[in-house]
Formats: structure tokens, sequence, C-alpha cells
């Protein structure tokens, strides 16, 4: 190939994907808003089919982005990076349902909202974001399984504390496992509650670990975002 024919490619390459970069953000709201009215219950088959359709053109012009990505960017380390791995699963589940049932579909449908990831690619604040999460994923990894551990403690705790007392409530420690995830997201539904001295006791130590819970994975994330913005 010579460098004239090179240059040509080259440069037919960037044109591909400059139209790629200003198109794709486009579809993946179009593609959203078109999921949403797709749940829309009296729709006449008219509206429906236009929404097919849309959806087609939408999976088509991902399926050429994800190809051009596969064939540019390096087929392994691409099929197999974050944003490969997204781009793939906004398209999988539309190749999926063909020939499914209704059910199978309704599932796989769920999964277009991955598409909303993609947006990563194409907003800086967003690849910020996600270079963050890379950043901190050990420190995140070793919080979260503190936290499933904590969880449990907490659910185990809270069954020996009320089981004698409200055995129709706290009657397992799977009962325990939900009122602690409850407690320590300080959502508290009022589902099930400590009546005894020693659980409430119990349910003010959790209380205070879980503001904790939520504080600290968001400084993790800050402290990394900080981080990255001062590089650039």
């Amino acid at each position: 190939m010579s460098p004239n024919t090179r240059e040509k490619s080259a440069l037919m390459i960037e044109r591909i994907k400059s139209a790629l970069d200003k198109i794709v953000p486009i579809l993946i709201v179009v593609s959203i808003i078109d999921f949403s009215l797709s749940t829309l219950p009296d729709l006449n088959e008219d509206i429906r089919n236009s929404i097919n359709l849309i959806e087609q053109f939408i999976v088509i012009v991902f399926s050429i982005e994800y190809i051009f990505n596969l064939m540019y960017r390096g087929r392994i380390k691409y099929a197999f990076s974050f944003y490969g791995v997204i781009d793939l699963l906004a398209i999988l589940p539309y190749y999926l349902a063909l020939g499914l049932d209704l059910r199978s579909i309704r599932l796989l449908r769920f999964f277009r909202v991955f598409r909303l990831l993609k947006l990563t690619k194409y907003t800086k604040a967003l690849k910020r974001l996600a270079m963050a999460f890379d950043s901190s994923k050990e420190e995140l990894i070793i919080f979260s399984i503190s936290t499933l551990v904590l969880l449990y403690l907490a659910g185990v705790g809270i069954y020996y504390f009320e089981n004698p007392v409200q055995p129709e409530i706290f009657s397992s420690v799977f009962d325990g496992l939900w009122w602690a995830v409850a407690t320590l997201t300080t959502v508290g539904y009022g589902d099930a509650y400590p009546v005894t001295a020693g659980g409430k006791f119990f349910t003010f130590i959790i209380l205070m670990l879980g503001l904790g819970i939520v504080a600290v994975p968001t400084g993790i994330v800050s402290s990394s975002l900080s981080s990255i913005k001062k590089k650039d």
C-alpha cells in the first residue's frame, strides 16, 4: 500500500469515527426515549411499528460502530475492554430476542438501559467518573466485602435480639438480613423494627455504621475524581 493510499485510508477512518462520535450520542438518547414509549400500553399498531423501525435503525448503527471499533481498535483488546462490553450489551439483546417468546423478549429488552453507559465514551465528565471508579476499584471491592460481612453480622445480631419476642417478624436470619439492608442504607421501611432494649441499642449502632457506609465510598470516588481532574 502506497503512502498516499494509507493517508486516504486513515483520513476515511477518521471521518467515519468523527461521524459516529456525533451520531451515536444522539441515538443513545433516542433509544432510551424509544424504549420508554414502547412500554405504553395503549399504542396503536402504526406507532408501535414506527418504534420498532427506529429501534432497528439504532441497532444497525450501533452494530456498525461495534464492528468498526473491533476492526480498528484491536479485536481482543477492545472486545474485553469496559467500552467493548458495553457496546456489545447495547446490541446483543436485540439479536438474541429474534425468534424468542414474548417473556424472554421482555427480559432482554430490559438490558437496553445499558446503552446509557455508552454515553461515558462521549462525555468528558462521565469519562472522568469511569476512570475514578476504575482507579479506586480495589478500595471499593474491599469496602464492598466489608459491607457484606457487616450486613450478615447485623442480620444475625438482630435475629438473636428480636426472635424471642417477635418470632413472626424475625423468624430467621434471612428476615434479619432484610432488616439489616433497610437499616444500614438508612431507608427504614418500618415493616420490621426492634422492640427490645437490646435490639434498639443494637439498631442505634447499626444506624451509625450505616451513615459511614454511605459516606465512605463517596469519599473514595471523590478523591479519585479530584486526582484525575488535577492530572487533566
